[in-house]
């Protein structure tokens, strides 16, 4: 299992490099041949200013800085669509608050077997734990050379490990979300201020006032800024969406826990009686 757990990593580490990589050559490509299109620009020079109305060119003229805001955009979408899919799988096939309901009331029974089918049913992050907990109290459970509090240690100790070994899978990558979320901004106005120092320097070495030219350049140093803003906006959105999942996923499992542990306690004092 730690080996297994090792390459898992391996192989993450090794995709998150890849997708880094991936994303700055194809933003480098999208700035260049597609942003930087002739057809965008007066004249069929991309050393013109952008034609009327053609955002293409604008976003363009924000500078080579405009590639990272690019390369930041392919990255959030490539891990929001990784995150969904395996927070889908994590969530299994039915609303996880009415499946913890079901195990709690079929733990009041005794119906093992009628959960084991409902794991299978349900499938999910919340099924495994509460299969592989179901499993330690049966056969804990039938273990007599224990004494009752070892018995619950054991069993709670087995419900934290399957607990642990689930988890961690649904956070993988929300980190990446968040960076995004923060440094996408920064990098924004970073743009910006180059982009105005640009503006402020060719002013100066031209000697008179340039209101046209002096306003061109700010607007196309905004052009950062706004792009920033956008990304961060969405990046935001989107890991407090998968953070309220996740949330939703962890408090399940800790119900489902909870109500093995009681079940397994209310088993020990009406054996002792």
């Amino acid at each position: 299992m730690e080996k297994s757990r090792n390459v898992s990593e391996t192989l993450t580490s090794v995709m998150g490099v890849a997708v880094i990589v991936i994303a700055l050559v194809a933003s480098y490509f999208i700035y260049h041949n597609i942003l930087g299109h002739p057809d965008n620009f007066v004249g069929g020079n991309p050393d013109n200013e952008p034609l009327e109305g053609n955002y293409l060119g604008v976003i363009h003229k924000g500078s080579s800085i405009v590639i990272l805001q690019i390369a930041f955009i392919i990255i959030l979408i490539t891990y929001t669509v990784e995150r969904g899919i395996n927070l889908a799988r994590a969530s299994g096939k039915g609303r996880n608050k009415s499946f913890a309901q079901t195990i709690k009331t079929l733990l009041g029974r005794g119906e093992f077997e009628a959960i084991e089918t409902a794991c299978d049913t349900q499938r999910g992050s919340v099924a495994n734990v509460v299969r592989k907990g179901v499993g330690a109290f049966r056969q804990i459970s039938n273990t007599e050379n224990l004494r009752p509090e070892e018995q619950a240690y054991r069993l709670k100790r087995e419900l934290e490990e399957a607990t642990h070994l689930e988890l961690p899978h649904l956070e993988r990558n929300m980190a990446i979300i968040s960076t995004i979320a923060s440094v996408a901004t920064l990098i924004g106005l970073l743009g910006t201020v180059t982009g105005m120092i640009r503006a402020f320097s060719s002013l100066a070495r031209a000697g008179s006032p340039d209101a046209v030219g002096l306003a061109g350049g700010i607007s196309q140093a905004l052009v950062t800024t706004a792009l920033g803003i956008s990304t961060a906006a969405v990046a935001i959105v989107i890991y407090n969406y998968y953070t309220n999942k996740i949330d939703k996923l962890t408090y399940a499992t800790d119900e489902t826990n909870y109500a093995i542990l009681g079940r397994f306690k209310e088993d020990i004092k009406a054996e002792s009686k």
